[in-house]
């Protein structure tokens, strides 16, 4: 039998690498980017084309290649950023694996110039496919450049696996993101079919995270700072009012490399705790340095998952870090036991000895004589006095008073006796009493007899302030009320989106709601089916948008937490088709305003809802294809006695 193992050739190989390397145009603009950073580059360019699919191309002022590394970059497993094994627990870099560079050249048509700053000419290599096409010198800037072009032109099933340009761009965004904030000290440039979206100098790392989010960012950050000996965190976390429902905002940089850690993800909401509403998730921007010889990077060829040797002493340290900053910065209740300044005994009083206050006391002193004529109001020379029986004893008398004089006599009162006059006592069961009215008294009045009231008796129950149970004639039904009132809403929004045209209220002052620049991209492409459903968009800004008018079914307080939610569902992208794109914005904005569990329902509300669910045209299912009642047959619940 002959052998039947053979060696792969380099560009199948490459091509079986790029499936876990190159994944999307987003894996191509990380791989270039950490490269241009590990390059020491001080400026970094990010130039891309309908979201990556038809360009992408990196550009920076690092140190270059000479010719030979320029050919021997696009080789599998060559590296510069690593000799032996034991470089693997000592790493300053991004990149180590040397997979990137062959596997994006194996599946796009590849164009790399580069030129080192001692030379004085540069290498132009044009690469299509794993093949090298031409090899050329060229006049060239100090740096290296790199062009992916035609992403999986010779896979087709991949390519006809991604996304639209939307979700693409998104995607993109993201690992710019991650890049330009984990590394403020570098120039970034972002452009997009040919319009710049950002332009981020060199700063600190609060410039750089409200030059990527938003103005409105500052005022959300609280510092984070602590210094032990295991492990440095320095960064921001935001206000708990500040609180979403997304987890968009939320970035772990280890040793300036962008992590996803669901554990230390927990320390942060353990550090929340009591601080956020139900659902809610903290925004937060944590940079930790650790000895590179603690933790594992060579995990995942993305990099992004890392393991730690001390995992429990990372998280108790984040935990107490984070709560402490929420509350020195008095953004969490807390107990401050230190001493107030403001109460302590002035200095001139410090050495003085208290008085003891004097009181004279007439000893002979009868409030209840009958000579209440004499009781009057004199002023002394050394104060004021109250005097009460003769004139001459004093009742009791208080110096140091600054009122003015003044006299006033109080008149005699006539005797209670004469509240009583012409009562015959003796016999008091002669006295006629007057009939007495009362001003609070309720006098309610009726315009029908009550025979003609039909008294109409309760339909509907309530139960856990959950579920509702309605009657019928074979036994009685158990609704939903949540998944009724998103049946309810999804409809009624569909139909003005589709048919109808929704109706709005104006508000009298207009809402400024702030987002970053990927969420205002997003609502640019929501703003026409927006529109539809009643909302009024008086302006959008580069990061905010004016809202003048609202739907008639939403608050004006509700608003910021739809648009919240609509974004949040859309993290995986709009669907191409108006239609689909509408039906996805109505179930956002139906799961948003519908009644919550555990929310009480009167009467009315509650036949309000049977009625209204039963009037849809699908009542059996809510938008998310869940039940939204169940029928109980009479015979049934004999079933259930007979056991």
């Amino acid at each position: 039998m002959s052998s039947i193992i053979q060696l792969l050739p380099d560009h199948v190989a490459n091509q079986i690498a790029a499936g876990e390397v190159v994944q999307r145009p987003a894996s191509v603009v990380k791989e270039l980017l950490e490269n241009a950073v590990d390059a020491k580059a001080t400026d970094i360019k990010l130039i891309i084309k309908d979201a990556g699919k038809s360009l992408v191309q990196v550009i920076d002022n690092g140190v270059g290649m000479t010719v030979t590394d320029a050919r021997l970059c696009f080789a599998r497993h060559a590296t510069s950023k690593i000799r032996q094994a034991e470089d693997l627990f000592s790493l300053g870099t991004k990149g180590f694996r040397g997979e990137a560079l062959a596997s994006i050249a194996a599946i796009a048509h590849m164009e790399m110039k580069t030129k080192q700053d001692q030379d004085e000419l540069g290498t132009h290599i044009v690469i299509e496919g794993s093949k090298f096409v031409s090899q050329e010198v060229a006049v060239l800037p100090k740096g290296t450049s790199f062009a992916v072009k035609n992403l999986f032109f010779n896979i087709p099933a991949r390519r006809n696996f991604l996304k639209s340009d939307t979700v693409e761009f998104r995607h993109v965004m993201d690992e710019f993101q991650r890049v330009a904030l984990a590394h403020p000290n570098i120039h970034f440039s972002f452009y997009h079919n040919g319009s710049e979206l950002y332009n981020l100098p060199s700063a600190g790392y609060r410039q750089r995270i409200v030059g990527i989010m938003s103005g409105k960012t500052n005022e959300k950050l609280v510092p984070v700072n602590e210094d032990t000996e295991i492990i440095n965190i320095q960064g921001f976390v935001c206000k708990p009012e500040f609180a979403k429902k997304s987890r968009g905002e939320q970035f772990f940089f280890v040793n300036d490399r962008f992590i996803k850690s669901g554990y230390l993800h927990h320390a942060v909401m353990a550090a929340y705790d009591g601080l956020l509403k139900d659902g809610s998730q903290p925004s937060y921007f944590l940079y930790l340095q650790v000895p590179p010889n603690t933790i594992d990077i060579n995990i995942h060829p993305t990099k992004t998952e890392i393991k730690f040797d001390d995992e429990q002493a990372l998280y108790a340290i984040l935990r107490a870090s984070i709560k402490h900053s929420l509350g020195q910065f008095n953004v969490a209740p807390i107990l401050d036991f230190d001493r107030d300044s403001n109460l302590d005994t002035p200095y001139h009083y410090k050495d003085l000895e208290a008085e003891t206050p004097t009181i004279q006391v007439d000893g002979t002193f009868n409030p209840f004589t009958d000579d209440k004529t004499n009781q009057h109001y004199t002023k002394g020379n050394s104060g004021s006095s109250y005097s009460s029986g003769s004139s001459s004893s004093s009742g009791a008398s208080y110096s140091g008073s600054s009122y003015s004089g003044y006299s006033k006599r109080v008149e005699p009162t006539a005797s209670w006796e004469s509240l009583y006059v012409g009562l015959d006592l003796e016999n008091p069961e002669t006295i006629e009493s007057s009939p007495f009215t009362f001003e609070n008294e309720e006098v309610t009045s009726s315009l029908f007899n009550d025979d003609e009231v039909e008294q109409a008796s309760q339909k509907t129950y309530q139960i856990h302030k959950k579920y509702i149970v309605s009657p019928i004639k074979s036994g009685m039904i158990i609704v939903d009320q949540q998944r009724a009132h998103q049946r309810i809403l999804y409809e009624q929004f569909l139909l003005n989106m589709t048919v109808n045209q929704a109706s709005s209220q104006q508000l009298l002052f207009p809402l400024d709601l702030f987002y970053s620049a990927v969420e205002m991209k997003l609502i640019e492409e929501l703003k026409p089916s927006l529109e539809t459903t009643g909302f009024i968009f008086e302006e959008a800004k580069t990061d905010h948008v004016v809202i003048s008018g609202i739907p008639v079914n939403i608050t004006e307080s509700e608003v910021s937490i739809v648009i919240d939610q609509l974004l949040s569902d859309l993290q995986d992208g709009i669907p191409a088709s108006s239609y689909s794109q509408n039906d996805t914005i109505a179930k956002s904005m139906a799961k948003s305003l519908a009644v919550k569990t555990g929310s009480y329902l009167t009467e009315k509300e509650q036949d309000n809802l049977v009625s209204g669910l039963f009037a849809c045209k699908d009542p059996n299912i809510s938008p998310f294809q869940k039940p939204t009642f169940i029928t109980m047959r009479v015979e049934d619940i004999d079933k259930k006695f007979a056991l």
